[in-house]
């Protein structure tokens, strides 16, 4: 097999954690894994056969009982522990992030601490476990709820946050008592190993966690098997509504997030200093590929060509180069494959007749001539039939789209058939009120561009970037990780009715 470039030193074997443990993939099929801003293979990762993800569940299955009996308190005090582990080796975990994904060292450690929140909020999961009493709702008779654990639930995660996004679901599903299978993006799958071992040294039990790395054969075989009670996802659309309708013709409990085209409403009456510099940081940070990043920019009235001439400017000074270089605010896409796909998106912008004010097409970095560069890019006079409009780009290319008034930016917002997230940028409160309640967008920001919830809140978006009922992590995170169980009881007093045949009404 011929492959692109490789570094001198000694490509990695990633594995799977199996157990408390690495382990070597026992079948014959891996998928490279590269240094972005060299091009350079550094690892090949295990692709996991069925019968390695069956073994994984099983071996979840068989810790769960214990796990699950284990007190919220005790499974509450490995989460504390996971938060100082996480926190004493945040850098190396930001750094693994930067060398198979790409995106500049300071957003990976952001991407981290974002993570974090999520342990954090799942260190008072004795609290978010409780249930209801109702004392003598009869003769007699009590009843109480519970929030029991699933079981074995399986989480299938992207490329573009390695650490941040299987912590939006592993922490609270195991707090909450599940086993859980971890299956992370091929392209950057190091970091998973690395929170696996990091559980393990808190003093989560073997098997309890499990990683299977792998492609569609591993996610399908989760999807099809019996002892999976419940499957995250987040990724694409297309993908997204597989899963849900693949997971729950199987019977299980979906969660699938999906794409997003994040439109960022610029009112007349904006800070247009803090619109340009929101605008610049949401759609070329992590080179814009981040389901939350800005990507389409609402021009209102008269505000239009002040806010493209400014984002030219910056768009044209980022600075772009390798990830560990702390003064980079941009680094390379994930891989070549997606470099091409990006690149030929500007190219159907130009060829559908929207105006190329900023070409970031054919950069190369100085010394890191063969890694997967592009430069910002910005389009003008993008109009909503065009593809670049349509489509989520998931790369650094910012659309400027002109409106008259506020009532088409709003249409124009709720007409697209993403609901991830938005912004609206004004001085004005009645804007701000009325955009934030007419909107049909899961999360909004009013002077904010990625309103992304922190960790006691929850994420998601509404239309086509949801697919199922709950959103993730925060609480609706721990409604999805345990089912509701209600208990109605009464002690003997020694005084037979004998049966009743009738429907029992409390007296």
């Amino acid at each position: 097999m011929n492959h692109p470039i490789e570094s001198a030193v000694a490509v990695q074997a990633i594995d799977h954690w199996i157990d408390g443990r690495r382990v070597p993939g026992t079948g014959d099929r891996t998928s490279d894994v590269f240094d972005p801003s060299t091009g350079r293979v550094t690892g090949r990762v295990a692709l996991a056969t069925t019968a390695e993800v069956d073994h994984a569940v099983r071996r979840a299955a068989a810790a769960f009982p214990a796990w699950a009996a284990t007190p919220a308190s005790k499974r509450a005090r490995v989460m504390f522990r996971l938060k100082e582990l996480m926190e004493q080796h945040q850098d190396a975990l930001a750094a693994a992030i930067t060398a198979e994904h790409g995106k500049v060292f300071t957003d990976a450690k952001g991407e981290v601490a974002r993570g974090l929140e999520v342990v954090e909020f799942a260190c008072g999961i004795p609290h978010l476990l409780k249930g209801d009493y109702s004392e003598q709702i009869g003769g007699g008779i009590d009843s109480w709820s519970v929030r029991q654990p699933l079981g074995v639930c399986a989480g299938i995660t992207p490329f573009n946050f390695p650490v941040m996004v299987p912590l939006w679901m592993v922490p609270v599903a195991l707090a909450c008592g599940n086993a859980f299978v971890l299956k992370p993006s091929e392209r950057d799958p190091t970091p998973s190993l690395m929170l696996a071992d990091l559980l393990r040294q808190a003093g989560l039990p073997d098997g309890v966690l499990q990683v299977v790395q792998g492609d569609k054969v591993a996610v399908d075989a989760l999807l099809a098997h019996p002892t999976v009670q419940s499957v995250s996802f987040v990724g694409s659309t297309p993908i997204a509504q597989y899963i849900y309708e693949t997971g729950a013709a199987h019977g299980k409990r979906v969660q699938a997030l999906g794409g997003a085209k994040n439109h960022l409403v610029v009112m007349p009456d904006a800070d247009l200093d803090q619109a340009v510099d929101a605008l610049v940081g949401a759609a070329y940070g992590s080179a814009g590929e981040r389901c939350m990043a800005i990507s389409v920019a609402v021009a209102v009235g008269d505000v239009a060509d002040a806010l493209v001439e400014r984002l030219a400017v910056r768009a044209k000074a980022l600075r772009i180069t390798q990830g560990m270089d702390l003064a980079a605010e941009m680094g390379p896409l994930v891989t070549k494959t997606h470099l091409d796909k990006v690149a030929g998106y500007v190219d159907r912008g130009v060829a559908e007749g929207a105006k190329l004010v900023v070409d970031g097409r054919g950069l190369k970095v100085p010394g890191h001539e063969n890694g997967f560069f592009i430069g910002g890019c910005l389009f003008d006079d993008v109009q909503p039939g065009m593809t670049i409009y349509r489509d989520e780009i998931f790369g650094p290319v910012l659309a400027v789209t002109r409106v008259p008034d506020f009532e088409a930016a709003l249409a124009l917002v709720n007409g697209h058939e993403f609901g991830n997230g938005t912004s609206i940028f004004t001085r004005d409160g009645d804007s701000a009120r009325e955009f934030a309640m007419r909107c049909q967008i899961g999360m909004v920001g009013i002077n904010v561009p990625i309103p992304v919830p922190m960790a006691f809140h929850s994420f998601g978006g509404w239309k086509r970037s949801l697919f199922g009922d709950h959103h993730m992590y925060g609480p609706e995170g721990v409604r999805f990780f345990t089912r509701l169980k209600t208990i109605t009881a009464r002690w003997p007093t020694g005084i037979r009715a004998g049966a009743e045949f009738t429907m029992p009404v409390m007296k």
